[in-house]
């Protein structure tokens, strides 16, 4: 429930996104000129406009990738996402906090790892983005 009400928030701006690549795409020199030797729409879609626009959607998504795993944390630590049953960075930090002057490695650990998993999905996009941009080649 918590991911698909992530999903169901976050996928406008997916859509936007790719609204915006393309229409910035479709007025480049290299559509014109496919257009102006006969390629049809459908092969400027898929071999021009498609690898094209989904390059900054992969990047957004392997960032925001980091993003949910953060989100999911924040609500479960809050009580309102998954339940102590189920095994989450949230609920490991939300049931360690009473324990915190006993067995602090309790606190630190998920907290570290949930610090270390969200900044890798945030360093994996940016390197995904400064490999695919064509304008940094």
């Amino acid at each position: 429930l918590v991911i698909i009400s992530l999903m169901v928030l976050s996928w406008p701006v997916s859509m936007r996104l790719m609204r915006s690549s393309v229409l910035a795409t479709k007025e480049a020199d290299y559509i014109v000129a496919a257009r102006a030797m006969g390629a049809s729409t459908s092969r400027i879609i898929i071999k021009h406009l498609l690898p094209n626009c989904l390059a900054p959607l992969l990047v957004y998504g392997t960032i925001m990738v980091g993003s949910f795993i953060g989100a999911e944390a924040t609500l479960s630590f809050l009580g309102v996402g998954l339940k102590s049953p189920v095994v989450s960075w949230g609920i490991m930090i939300s049931e360690a906090q009473n324990y915190i002057r006993v067995s602090p490695f309790l606190l630190f650990f998920p907290a570290g790892f949930l610090v270390t998993a969200v900044l890798s999905f945030v360093m994996l996009g940016e390197t995904v983005r400064e490999a695919l941009d064509p304008k940094l080649r």
